[in-house]
């Protein structure tokens, strides 16, 4: 199979590449996290398809140490931010401070960057902290921009916005509005390791854990794989089953959605969901090695682009009827053809 027309030598040179170079990042992050094989390489996926992702679990799952450990393999500029109740929104974007001027001896405003400036950006647990702060991510998640004091300063690229959410302790907890949810491409759920997972999680610790790894990859080469992906081609069947399936997760009354989505989901996904299905799945298919997008690289995606776009009803809860239930009944009734 070929590329298409639209691709240049230099685009199909990196989609050829980004297999070979997918299979290195996930070796070397297995030196590091034990199992959580599935979340590494979606995690990777998102950030070649210019998304930001969400990761969800318990303490001690390693959700910090895997964004560091993909910031390192990647060689890009890292900052982490500790979301608190009492964080404030120049905390994150940055403020102007006065400073003198040796030359003129006059003072001046001086624009300090905060650490929202980098390539990528931990928001650790970023439901502890007001809606007030957790909105000064909104601009630079959507624009990778960010407005200080009527100044606007672009962000360095690539820029990805990783946050941790703790899903058992909700006290002093702010939940997510979903505008902002929306703007993640990923909802990415760690669970407990298997027991011969977590004994060699026992057997292999280590203090410093990155000190195992090598860069893989330079943001030249990242900026490079995300213009190639671009050009890998998704077939009108393959936009129509995913634009279905989003359709279908809505609770309206034109039709396409099943009665128990009526039932079960208040509100349905945005039609960036649709969108975020095929940049998505263009990823997945280079990195499988493939110059296509599938209705495979679909439906395996859909439960991360959908969890947690998903409202459900008082009466889904009453049933027991979990987002991941709802949307793997979905993939059952929506045909792929």
């Amino acid at each position: 199979m070929t590329l298409p027309s639209a691709a240049g030598p230099a685009e199909a040179r990196a989609v050829r590449e980004l297999a070979a170079a997918y299979e290195q990042m996930t070796e070397q992050i297995g030196r590091v996290i034990v199992g959580q094989k599935e979340v590494v390489e979606q995690l990777l996926m998102a950030l070649f398809s210019r998304g930001h992702c969400l990761l969800v679990g318990v303490p001690g799952l390693a959700k910090t140490l895997l964004v560091s450990t993909v910031a390192k393999i990647l060689h890009l500029s890292f900052k982490r931010i500790q979301f608190t109740p009492d964080l404030m929104p120049a905390d994150i974007t940055g403020t102007d401070i006065l400073q003198d001027d040796p030359e003129t001896g006059r003072r001046k405003f001086v624009f300090l960057p905060g650490p929202v400036f980098a390539n990528m950006v931990l928001a650790d647990e970023i439901n502890r902290t007001p809606p007030k702060t957790q909105s000064a991510l909104l601009e630079a998640m959507q624009e990778h921009s960010c407005t200080v004091r009527g100044n606007l300063y672009h962000l360095p690229s690539p820029f990805f916005v990783l946050a941790t959410q703790n899903p058992i302790e909700l006290e002093g907890t702010y939940p997510l509005p979903e505008a902002q949810l929306d703007r993640f491409l990923f909802e990415l759920v760690m669970d407990y390791p298997t027991l011969e997972e977590e004994t060699l999680v026992v057997q292999q610790h280590s203090f410093s854990p990155l000190d195992k790894i090598q860069p893989v990859l330079t943001r030249q080469d990242v900026l490079q794989f995300r213009a190639a992906l671009a050009h890998v081609p998704a077939a009108p069947n393959v936009i129509d089953y995913a634009v279905r399936l989003v359709r279908a997760s809505r609770p309206s009354d034109n039709g396409e959605a099943p009665d128990y989505v009526k039932r079960w989901v208040r509100w349905g996904a945005s039609p960036r969901a649709s969108q975020h299905l095929i940049l998505a799945g263009r990823a997945r298919a280079a990195c499988k090695g493939r110059f296509n997008v599938a209705c495979e690289d679909v439906a395996s995606l859909a439960p991360m682009v959908l969890r947690h776009r998903l409202i459900r009803t008082f009466q889904a809860d009453a049933e027991g009827k979990t987002t991941d239930a709802i949307i793997a009944k979905l993939l059952e009734d929506v045909p792929q053809e």
